[in-house]
């Protein structure tokens, strides 16, 4: 497979990576790695195990993801790839001119009008209808123990949650967002590390969804609820809006980056800019990792791609150009043309003219899954709808308010979304599930940990544990407070504005599971900037 290096970076205090034989889960929270190991160990497979792990970060990680959110997936089995689009659509009643004549010129980020139909519960349940080989009821008990008996809140929760806590107490006054507090705030407070949290409204939401396998939840009683909830206030979700809700298959896209496949999710997810940085990067030849001419063209690169995806991305029936477009080897050519020695003011091109978490899994029956679900801005809407638990999402916030924009908001419509699974192929064989969370970071981080493993050979744990850089705007580029200080001097050389951040929670929380195409061995990295584990077996 790889060459892994094994040196020590002058910056790398790095654990080592993960290896095991019969599977693997990898999350952000131990609590929720576990308990897809369990389901391994009790005859369930990899898509069984992702789908439990995810049905308990809602639990142990509300503040990055909830029942009321959205999710994606890439499922390889059978010597096939499969993509899951999860994203709910905006509340056909919406429009440009409903959220003007409520007062506002832009979309808010909270309340009732950046809602959108939360796709989790649908996309668990048609992933287990497909390839699952448990009951929805057995895979999603984990998560309903959890949040029924409670769990203790860890280190990096307990501070995330403080802060959303602090920011919802200044800005979140009307009583519509009552519930949130009395759910997540329960003690006046947000819940301190080794604190035990629990809901019993999620618990019951979470045993609904699994015995109904989540029909209740679009078609039900958990539906008339949400419906409810949305009508008494104003809102514009119905449950018309609910019942429609479909999971939908994709075919993946990719692009081939020296000799090795890389896979994303089609638009309206934002994983086209990953690939498309990496059509423009295989360009170019890396002599080393540590140079700041490496860093200098791998920000070039993702500042052109991004300026592509927020001009032409969205749902892929609205776009004006295709993902071919965007992805071929001449647009890729004449994008790379533009980066030169000194750092550009990116500007989109014309194809057609020339709060997320983030999971793997992996079995010994060579099924492999990389799943990503979020809220968006951590707990999303600051709704939580009455007695169940569900805070729902605010992913409508992405849509554009200009009509004249790919993006922009329409009723029924699927907006431009942040949260993207990758996965990793060579020739006919899985090399495995990687990604990157964290709102628009994540394509860049996509970026970052696939050049660490394909062109610098570092094994899973090195290339989450490397320092990352993020682009932010215009020339504006931010970076690790472990980032070499002669290579930030470098890329201000060339004319970045480098900024050093002191805290590493924005730049993403990665998961990598590979597998030995000859022995059959995975070996897993988990993220080291939050309370990641690998659970292996």
């Amino acid at each position: 497979m790889f060459s892994f290096n094994h040196q020590s970076y002058p910056y790398a205090n790095t654990r080592n990576a993960t290896y095991a034989k019969n599977g693997m889960v990898a999350t952000s929270q131990p609590l929720a790695s576990q308990a897809g190991l369990d389901i391994l160990k009790q005859g369930g497979n990899a898509i069984d195990a992702a789908i439990a792990t995810a049905a308990c970060l809602t639990v142990v990680e509300p503040t990055s993801n909830g029942i009321g959110g959205d999710a994606f997936a890439l499922v390889w089995t059978k010597g096939e790839l499969h993509g899951l689009n999860g994203s709910g659509r905006s509340p056909k009643s919406i429009s440009i001119d409903a959220v003007k004549e409520a007062g506002h010129e832009e979309i808010p980020k909270y309340g009732w009008i950046p809602v959108t139909v939360p796709g989790a519960p649908g996309t668990w349940a048609e992933l287990s209808n497909k390839f699952g080989k448990l009951p929805l009821t057995k895979v999603l008990k984990p998560a309903i123990t959890y949040a029924s008996e409670g769990f203790p809140v860890s280190p990096t929760l307990s501070r995330f949650w403080g802060r959303t806590y602090n920011v919802f107490k200044k800005e979140l006054k009307d009583d519509v967002f009552t519930n949130w507090f009395d759910t997540f705030a329960p003690r006046g407070r947000a819940p301190q590390t080794g604190e035990i949290w629990s809901s019993l409204d999620h618990a019951e939401t979470l045993q609904a969804i699994a015995d109904s396998n989540a029909e209740s939840f679009y078609k039900g009683k958990l539906a008339d609820r949400i419906a409810s909830f949305s009508k008494e206030n104003g809102g514009y979700l119905t449950s018309g809006d609910l019942a429609e809700f479909e999971a939908e298959w994709v075919t993946p896209i990719n692009v081939t980056y020296r000799g090795y496949d890389v896979w994303e999710i089609p638009p309206n997810g934002q994983g086209i800019i990953a690939l498309q940085a990496l059509n423009i990067l295989k360009g170019f030849k890396f002599a080393e990792k540590e140079s700041a001419d490496t860093y200098h063209k791998q920000i070039e690169a993702i500042k052109l791609a991004f300026a592509d995806g927020h001009k032409h991305v969205t749902e892929e029936n609205c776009m004006t150009c295709t993902t071919s477009d965007l992805l071929s080897e001449d647009y890729g050519e004449l994008r790379r043309k533009l980066i030169g020695v000194e750092a550009l003011l990116p500007e989109a091109g014309e194809p057609s003219l020339s709060g997320t978490v983030y999971l793997a899994a992996a079995d010994n029956e060579g099924n492999m899954v990389s799943f990503i679900q979020s809220n968006y801005m951590g707990f999303g809407s600051g709704l939580v709808v009455p007695g169940t638990g569900i805070a729902l999402q605010n992913r409508g916030h992405n849509f554009s308010m200009d009509p004249n924009h790919v993006n922009a908001l329409a009723g029924g419509k699927r907006t431009y979304h942040t949260i993207i699974p990758g996965f990793l192929t060579k020739g006919e064989k899985p090399i495995g599930p990687f990604g990157v969370m964290g709102g628009f970071m994540q394509p860049q981080g996509h970026v970052q940990v696939v050049m660490n493993t394909i062109d610098f050979g570092l094994n899973p744990q090195a290339a989450l544990d490397a320092p990352r850089w993020q682009w932010m705007k215009e020339k504006t580029v931010e970076v690790e407070n472990r980032f070499q200080h002669h290579l930030a001097t470098g890329l201000a050389e060339k004319g970045h504005d480098v900024r050093i951040a002191l805290e590493p929670n924005s730049f993403g929380r990665g998961q990598i599971i590979w597998r030995d195409p000859d022995s059959g061995v995975l070996i897993g990295g988990t993220e080291s900037r939050t309370d990641g584990t690998v659970a292996a077996w």
